[in-house]
């Protein structure tokens, strides 16, 4: 019975996280769907094409198209040549950047009143058991990259390192 009401638990709050988080990171995207994931994956990867991003996405290959159109129409994403002639390489332009920053801070802003109710020893508790529930996420890199697309990779360093490392080969 415990474990019914941990997972229930679990379930609203990663729904409540979820529920304040996209509001403002859509605003900052200008576009909600995978607008914000693209902008802050292509920060992190510049030069993906559309099938690398549909994967990281998570949607369908026209989806992820259309989305790649409005961020092109908006002039936050150009199509350069790509590896060979059939692939189109993404990378965002300056305001692309910008607005993937924009989003990343949005993010962190959310998520930071999210905690507001833990004082500084109960983070400091929550922290690896986060780091845990994280590395269990992906079984390997494209899993790892798929669930880190909205994520800021500053926050992972050499003194903190991220949770899905273990998917990178070495």
């Amino acid at each position: 019975m415990e474990d019914l009401r941990l997972a229930n638990l679990l379930g609203v709050t990663a729904l409540a996280a979820v529920d304040r988080l996209r509001p403002p990171v859509d605003q900052q995207a200008g576009h909600g769907g995978g607008a914000a994931a693209a902008l802050v994956h292509l920060h992190a990867w510049p030069g993906e094409s559309v099938e690398r991003l549909r994967r990281v996405l998570g949607i369908s290959q026209p989806a992820t198209v259309r989305t790649v159109n409005r961020l092109v129409a908006d002039g936050l994403l150009e199509r350069r040549p790509g590896p060979d002639r059939r692939t189109a390489a993404l990378v965002l332009t300056g305001a692309g950047r910008a607005a993937a920053v924009r989003v990343l801070e949005a993010r962190a802003e959310a998520l930071q009143g999210f905690l507001e109710p833990l004082d500084d020893d109960e983070r400091a508790r929550l922290l690896p058991l986060l780091e845990r529930l994280a590395a269990s996420l992906a079984e390997d890199r494209g899993g790892a990259v798929r669930v880190c697309r909205l994520c800021d990779r500053g926050a992972c360093n050499e003194t903190a390192p991220c949770p899905l490392d273990h998917t990178t080969p070495r």
